[in-house]
């Protein structure tokens, strides 16, 4: 399995997908971070919720992910398009027969795949993460933000603690991405029906019935990366999480062990 690992990193690392995903995932942690100092105390607000948050706030430990916080999302739908299509184009470039000629356990190909996907999405977090925390130094200054506690003790306990559940929320969001490659086994279809999903089909439901938001996958996966909050708390949240993933791994393992491989 190590060698399935080793050849998946291999096709992960790719100019073309590596500094693609770098790019938009600098592009976003760039992005959602400027706009939290340089949108300081603006009417129009400066979080993903139209709240204002000034100076005062963002010069406590907190502040120094509050950028990072803010694209923990948009990190788990970077990693369902890359998880999604990665498994997909196995079928449709039909390179998966000569997968199992190399190796005939098709769970070993699946294990081996998900573990390199996974090393991928860490590295990825940590690079968004790197780089918010930079850019909030940068715009700390013209901010009048102080960083005095930004090197405290608190605030290394906060940083892990955020970089921690953002990556839980990212690989959840990238499994439910492997999941919809290996049913629909088209790229296409499975990155579409993932994104239409947890961008929009989900956020008018649980707008038309607000009682079906705390059992929505998307919901759950992204309030993992919140850390929870008073509506819906961390523990519901790897529940459901879990549930969804297991019940949805499960049929999308016994389908990828069972199916007919086309030439």
């Amino acid at each position: 399995m190590i060698r399935v690992v080793i050849a998946e990193l291999r096709k992960l690392r790719r100019p073309s997908l590596l500094l693609g995903t770098i790019a938009t995932v600098g592009g976003l942690s760039a992005l959602f971070t400027s706009i939290v100092f340089l949108m300081i105390d603006s009417e129009d607000g400066n979080t993903k919720r139209g709240e204002s948050i000034g100076p005062k706030e963002l010069s406590e430990a907190l502040g120094l992910v509050y950028g990072f916080k803010l694209v923990g999302t948009f990190l788990g739908v970077v990693a369902l398009c890359i998880f999604a299509s990665q498994t997909a184009q196995e079928y449709s470039l039909g390179t998966l027969r000569n997968l199992l000629v190399r190796q005939p356990s098709r769970m070993k190909i699946l294990a081996g795949k998900f573990i390199a996907m996974k090393l991928f999405a860490l590295v990825m977090v940590l690079f968004a993460g790197a780089l918010s925390i930079a850019i909030s130094y940068a715009l700390a200054g013209r901010a009048k933000v102080d960083t005095t506690a930004w090197g405290t003790s608190a605030a290394m306990h906060i940083l892990f603690e955020s970089a921690l559940n953002i990556f839980l929320a990212t690989l959840c969001f990238g499994t439910f991405g492997m999941i919809l490659g290996l049913l629909f086994r088209s790229p296409i279809s499975a990155i579409a029906v993932g994104v239409l999903w947890n961008l929009i089909l989900e956020n008018i439901l649980a707008a038309l019935i607000n009682s079906t938001a705390k059992w929505l996958p998307g919901i759950n996966f992204a309030n993992l990366g919140e850390g929870g909050n008073p509506d819906l708390t961390y523990k519901h949240s790897i529940a459901i999480s879990l549930s969804y993933l297991i019940i949805g791994g499960a049929i999308a393992a016994i389908l990828f062990k069972k199916r007919d491989v086309a030439n």
